[in-house]
């Protein structure tokens, strides 16, 4: 964050975010709230699949707890929104990471699209802010002088074939240990939810969730232009620039993208003429909104799955079936 808003007029942002236009931003956040429902609903469809039925509120609830985790520890909501799974439902951990898995699998690949669909709309745009404003003089450096690269390609291939050597010469060894079976067993139960989704009885429908889904995502980002002035004259090429950035910067290690959303999305409006205190504030605004959503829906479901997971004789219950 500190370096997403280096050296500009902090007064300047603080009068962007006054004055915004929050009706639009409000409208995201019903659109965000139902983009929820709909991931809820796909997570449902790949534990079906994967032979445990489980209600969807008991599945909604335990992915905004894993939502809500992402805000504190970094990329730990996923094992934890298992965690919470299996406490409520009795889904084994392994087998509902392995659908989360899937899940991820499924989304990269539909950022990948977005991305190339983003850069071969608008190239000349991205090609040229990336080279003047970010790399400066140092892409034809870079481009004159390749030997840093080919160094560290070659000490890469090194390591990746001494780690591969170093575990077929111990492999008898580690198959007779307690821990490696254990691996083994999670890693099966892991590849079983992982491939629940070829066993999906409708998988038009879940490829119509995922389509809603990043529609809504590309709608909230698109919607929340008419908060600004600034910003209001942008099209639809740049809606998806941000959805697409922003989405790279919220799969950064940190905890709820707090950083890195802002430093692309910032830099991606302004490749498109926005400024700095403008673009900033932009993103301010937008991840504020989402990270509240995400502390209100999460926190309900919090209480509510630690409500159903400490029903009496619930325990008894599933354990018996």
């Amino acid at each position: 964050m500190a370096y997403a808003v280096r050296g500009q007029d902090l007064s300047r942002i603080g009068q962007y975010i006054r004055t915004a236009n929050y009706f639009w931003l409000g409208l995201t956040l019903t659109l965000s709230a139902l983009g929820y429902f709909s991931r809820a609903y796909r997570w449902q469809m790949q534990l079906t699949a994967s032979q445990h039925k489980t209600p969807y509120w008991e599945v909604y609830h335990a992915m905004m707890v894993g939502y809500l985790a992402n805000l504190v520890l970094p990329r730990m909501g996923e094992v934890i929104r298992c965690s919470v799974l299996r406490r409520t439902s009795r889904v084994l951990v392994e087998v509902s990471l392995g659908t989360v898995v899937t899940e991820r699998v499924i989304d990269v690949l539909v950022l990948a699209s977005l991305l190339a669909a983003t850069l071969l709309l608008d190239f000349h745009t991205f090609w040229t802010f990336f080279t003047d404003k970010v790399l400066g003089g140092r892409f034809d450096a870079l481009a004159r002088n390749r030997t840093p690269l080919l160094w560290a390609a070659a000490i890469g291939a090194l390591l990746l074939a001494l780690a591969a050597g170093a575990l077929v010469r111990n492999l008898e060894r580690l198959r007779q240990h307690r821990l490696f079976a254990r691996a083994v067993a999670f890693a099966k139960g892991m590849l079983a939810g992982m491939f629940s989704i070829w066993r999906m009885e409708r998988k038009g429908v879940f490829l119509a969730h995922t389509a809603f889904t990043w529609g809504v995502y590309f709608l909230m980002d698109y919607l929340a232009f008419f908060c600004f002035p600034e910003t209001d004259q942008l099209g639809l090429r740049a809606g998806l620039a941000v959805l697409t950035f922003g989405a790279v910067g919220m799969a950064a290690p940190v905890a709820g993208g707090i950083g890195p959303f802002h430093v692309m999305v910032q830099s991606t409006l302004v490749a498109y003429g926005v400024g700095l205190e403008a673009g900033i504030a932009y993103a301010l605004v937008v991840h504020g909104a989402q990270t509240l959503l995400v502390v209100l829906l999460g926190g309900i479901s919090f209480a509510l799955s630690m409500v159903q997971a400490g029903r009496p004789g619930r325990a008894v219950a599933a354990e018996a079936a």
